[in-house]
């Protein structure tokens, strides 16, 4: 379901708005739902794809089970493990959902590790991470 973020048509006071626009549902004020990537098991990876305003797409990964790692200067990719901890949610840790700002546990080489979510793989369709010492 399309949610739309504009202006209301009530004023705080309870009053009408008088609208400067032409029109009150433009493809610019319209949103959407939140993608929660899963850290999910097998080799299986899901993307979704996304149209925005213009010729603008984004791809959204929805579940994945690697991650590219910047580890001592390279890029890697590893196997996730699990999530361990999410700020954005304490629930998201339970249900393995990556965010940005999360800790993944990963494989890297037969050992694991942990690694901090850099970017929005809700929006980027890959999941970025630096090794956490």
């Amino acid at each position: 379901m399309v949610q739309w973020h504009g202006k209301s048509k009530k004023l705080s006071t309870g009053g009408k708005r008088n609208t400067i626009s032409r029109c009150d549902k433009k493809s610019s004020s319209k949103g959407g739902q939140e993608t929660h990537t899963k850290a999910q098991e097998g080799n299986k990876e899901e993307n979704r794809v996304k149209k925005g305003r213009g010729t603008t797409t984004k791809t959204a990964v929805t579940s994945t089970k690697f991650i590219n790692v910047l580890d001592n200067g390279k890029m890697i990719k590893a196997e996730i493990i699990n999530v361990k901890e999410n700020d954005a949610n304490r629930l998201f840790a339970r249900s393995n959902i990556a965010t940005k700002g999360a800790i993944l546990r990963i494989k890297i080489d037969s050992k694991e590790k942990e690694a901090k979510v850099t970017n929005r793989p809700g929006q980027d369709g890959v999941i970025n991470a630096i090794v956490v010492e």
